[in-house]
């Protein structure tokens, strides 16, 4: 059975929803709180599970009682839990705030999640067997992910890099990268001369100058691969409730798409389907699509 191995963080949210978010100094109201499980690695391996192929989780969990509910989370959600450490100390967590609109602030507090080692995704990477398809992000040490990437290309695996939180991508990393997913902060942030993507061209200069395959997500504006070729993908139009999660849903089934070999376009397409999805729901893994709206996205 096809497999994919999500390198990444595991946290807890703690989301706050309010129609406006405070300024400085400044405390409001606001309309509801909600804990859900998150985390960039943790969201995206959810969503590849429940589109069907076999995930694993690789990481690192803390010895607490939120550690112990996302080990359960991940098992319920049908995700592999056999690369997933549990260390002493604090699991990661993620304050967020949504407001009116449905947009997000959030901060990541690591915990367990700065713990995870080279060692531990070696062994993942060369263990894991009918491995298609390893994904990372920045939300562990980055030297853990070139690790993971590195081995995975050794092995003839597709590495995918959500570049999220933004840093600076080392050019180890980005040299044992196949394809790379930012949104559109994102990619003006990585662009050397900061420009927005406003055009075809600059994203396939950008894509031709890294040697890299390019995915940008542009939210209601759908999707633009650079793989040699610029093919844009549609977004549905809808009014969000919460985008909490999206990318990572989004990120998830191309995972899923490219492991099951799907053409890029197609697997974006899914991805848009799925996300879509996601940001009229609350939460981030709570409002990915169930197995019956997975079997029908999958059968259109």
């Amino acid at each position: 059975m096809v497999s994919i191995a999500v390198v990444g963080s595991t946290n807890i949210d703690m989301v706050a929803y309010s129609d406006q978010i405070p300024e400085r100094g400044e405390t409001v109201t606001g309309k509801d709180f909600a804990i859900g499980f998150g985390g960039k690695g943790a969201n995206q391996a959810v969503m590849a599970a429940r589109l069907g192929v076999q995930t694993y989780m690789v990481g690192a969990v803390g010895d607490d009682v939120f550690g112990q509910s996302a080990i359960k989370n991940f098992i319920d959600q049908g995700v592999k839990t056999e690369y997933l450490a549990t260390v002493p100390g604090s699991s990661g967590v993620a304050p967020i705030w949504v407001d009116g609109d449905g947009d997000n602030r959030i901060i990541v507090v690591p915990g367990a999640n700065a713990k995870v080692t080279v060692a531990q995704v070696e062994n993942a990477i060369n263990s894991i067997k009918d491995l298609k398809v390893v994904v990372g992000q920045f939300e562990i040490p980055v030297e853990v992910t070139t690790a993971a990437f590195a081995a995975a290309r050794k092995l003839g695996i597709t590495t995918i890099l959500n570049p999220a939180p933004y840093r600076e991508i080392p050019a180890e990393l980005l040299a044992v990268t196949d394809w790379l997913i930012p949104n559109s902060h994102e990619f003006q942030d990585l662009h050397p001369e900061h420009l927005e993507p406003n055009s075809d061209g600059v994203i396939a200069d950008f894509a031709a100058a890294q040697k890299i395959n390019l995915v940008v997500t542009l939210g209601e504006d759908g999707v633009v691969i650079a793989d040699g070729t610029i093919t844009k993908v549609a977004a549905q139009r809808i009014k969000p409730v919460d985008t909490t999660g999206a990318g990572d849903c989004f990120v998830g089934s191309f995972a899923f798409g490219l492991a099951m070999q799907m053409s890029p376009a197609k697997a974006a397409a899914l991805g848009c389907q799925t996300a879509g999805l996601s940001v009229t729901r609350l939460g981030a893994q709570s409002s990915y699509p169930s197995a019956s709206e997975v079997a029908y996205f999958l059968s259109a």
